[in-house]
C-alpha cells in the first residue's frame, strides 16, 4: 500500500532516504491536493479477475502499455539511468506506473515547491499530471518491474528543469493553483 510524506531537506543521499523514519505519512488525498497525484491500488493476483485495471485503461483512455523491470541485471545502462531517471523533469504527458514486483520512490513537488516521497510497491498504480516536476528512484532493494501506459504511442521526453515555458506547465500550475487538478 502507497505511503507519503515530506522528504527533509538535509539528506546527504536523497535517492536512499531512510523510507521508515520519514517525519510525517500524508494521508493520499492529502498528497492529491497538494500535487494532483493519484493513486489506485489493483491487486496484481486478482486484477485478470476483477478486471480494475481494464476499467481505469478504458476510463482514462490508455491504449498502449509496455512493461520495464529495473534492475542491474536487466536494465542497459542502469546506474546511467538511475541517474537519468532522479534528475528532477516533467513530462507533456501524464505517467502511468502500475508496479507489478519490487519496489521504489517517485519524488514529486508540491505546490509550495517541496518535495514529497511516495513509496510504491506492488499493486500501486500511480499517475503524475502532465507538467509536474518529479523523479525516480529505486529503493535499497534494486528492483522493480511496472506497467507503464500511454494515450496513443508512447512519448518518452524528459524536459529537465527548469521547464517552466512548456504549456504542460503552465496548465498544471493553474490547475493546482485553483485546486481544479481533475480525475
Amino acid at each position: 500500500m502507497v505511503r507519503a510524506w515530506y522528504m527533509s531537506n538535509d539528506v546527504k543521499d536523497q535517492r536512499l532516504e531512510n523510507h521508515q523514519n520519514p517525519q510525517k505519512f500524508l494521508p493520499f488525498d492529502e498528497v492529491y491536493q497538494l500535487t494532483g497525484v493519484e493513486y489506485f491500488f489493483v491487486n496484481v493476483n486478482t486484477n485478470e479477475a476483477n478486471g480494475t485495471l481494464d476499467k481505469i485503461k478504458k476510463e482514462r483512455g490508455y491504449n498502449y502499455e509496455d512493461e520495464l523491470i529495473c534492475s542491474k541485471d536487466c536494465l542497459q545502462n542502469y546506474e546511467e539511468k538511475l541517474k537519468m531517471f532522479f534528475e528532477e523533469h516533467l513530462h507533456t504527458d501524464e505517467e502511468i506506473r502500475f508496479v507489478l514486483e519490487g519496489s521504489g520512490y517517485f519524488d514529486v513537488r508540491d505546490k509550495n515547491d517541496d518535495w514529497i516521497r511516495i513509496e510504491v510497491t506492488s499493486g500501486d498504480l500511480i499517475i503524475l499530471p502532465s507538467g509536474i516536476y518529479h523523479r525516480f528512484t529505486l529503493d535499497v532493494t534494486n528492483f522493480i518491474k511496472v506497467k507503464r501506459f500511454f494515450v496513443g504511442e508512447p512519448v518518452w521526453t524528459a524536459h529537465n528543469r527548469p521547464a517552466d515555458d512548456f504549456e504542460c506547465r503552465r496548465s498544471y500550475v493553474e490547475k493546482l493553483n485553483s485546486r481544479q487538478i481533475s480525475v
